[in-house]
């Protein structure tokens, strides 16, 4: 049988998901899961090795001075995941709200060792964007959970399959999406919520260059570089850029 939309954008997610797992090197905050973080850290097993602090040489040389674009193509997942946001000025108003797409898939690297990774994309691009965008990408992800029949917006069939039909949203999902409902940037956030699952096309190829017009005039690159530039997200940056760093 033919595949619905929905069913395409969810296992499109599922298969980015593990391309994400296989490329991108597991970090010290990752391996949290993995290990009781109550009880120390193994000793150094053999004198004379050290611990990472600089470039991992099993990932591509990043620039000196970084931008958005470099973060792009050697730190995150597949460019294909920029497609979503391509389709987004043929289906909102504005075509200034397609960067609200590309955007918004800053925040899937976070994903991989964040639940909140609407909450991590929305600080990560907020000193370098306008206030409604990064607003509209901190709430995309509580909203997912919340359906919106004025917008089309179904409870994804996903997440009855991975969280069981009797999962109920944390109460401060349930006062997040309350406060947003009332906010005047809804329909911004609820935009990048029903674009991220519906305008998916698998079968469509996107290149980085497609966005460049969009994010040079919506996002403001730091002259010393994305990590370098002193603002309140640029730690996260760093960890991007060097993600087995020690300390």
């Amino acid at each position: 049988m033919a595949m619905t939309s929905m069913e395409r954008a969810e296992a499109a997610e599922h298969a980015m998901s593990q391309e994400l797992d296989r490329i991108v090197v597991k970090s010290a905050i990752y391996t949290s899961g993995e290990r009781d973080p109550r009880q120390p850290l193994p000793p150094q097993q053999s004198q004379g090795k050290l611990y990472m602090m600089g470039p991992d040489p099993r990932l591509p040389l990043m620039p000196e001075k970084p931008t958005l674009f470099d973060f792009f193509k050697l730190r995150f997942g597949p460019p294909r995941t920029c497609s979503r946001a391509r389709a987004w000025p043929r289906r909102t108003a504005s075509a200034r709200r397609s960067c609200w797409g590309a955007c918004s898939t800053i925040s899937r690297p976070w994903a991989s060792f964040a639940g909140d990774h609407g909450y991590w994309g929305a600080q990560l691009v907020e000193p370098y964007v306008d206030e409604e965008v990064s607003w509209a990408i901190r709430h995309h992800q509580v909203l997912r959970f919340f359906p919106d029949e004025a917008y089309g917006y179904k409870y994804p069939d996903s997440y009855i399959r991975l969280f069981g039909a009797d999962y109920q949203p944390e109460p401060h999902l349930q006062e997040a999406h309350r406060r947003a409902r009332e906010h005047k940037w809804y329909e911004s956030s609820r935009l990048i919520t029903v674009n991220d699952l519906y305008s998916f096309d698998p079968n469509v190829r996107v290149e980085l260059e497609e966005f460049t017009d969009i994010v040079g005039r919506h996002f403001k690159q730091p002259k010393e570089g994305l990590g370098f530039d002193q603002s309140p997200s640029s730690h996260m940056w760093r960890t991007i850029n060097h993600p087995t760093k020690y300390l």
